[in-house]
């Protein structure tokens, strides 16, 4: 099972490179296992949305790949997530 995720709340530098990166690997029908179980991820709001709508696994920003499922404040943001995010704000 995953998560909802959270999003990322502006526009970064090299933002549009990451979605198109997250894209290809969305391409990918692999659905890992791991850690997404206990954090909320950081994923392009967009993403979120389609996942939603169409049932489509999203990537995270740490590379993890899942179907949102679940509530995002009831779990601690993932660590790699939030160091990259916090790359890409600077």
């Amino acid at each position: 099972m995953g998560i909802f995720t959270r999003s990322d709340s502006g526009s970064a530098g090299g933002a549009d490179v990451l979605d198109r990166e997250l894209e290809k690997l969305l391409e990918e029908e692999q659905i890992e296992e791991g850690d997404h179980e206990r954090f909320s991820h950081y994923v392009p709001k967009d993403k979120i949305l389609e996942s939603a709508v169409t049932g489509k696994p999203v990537r995270a920003l740490c590379g993890k790949k899942w179907t949102p499922s679940r509530d995002p404040e009831k779990f601690p943001v993932c660590p790699d997530c939030k160091r990259i995010y916090e790359r890409m704000k600077k």
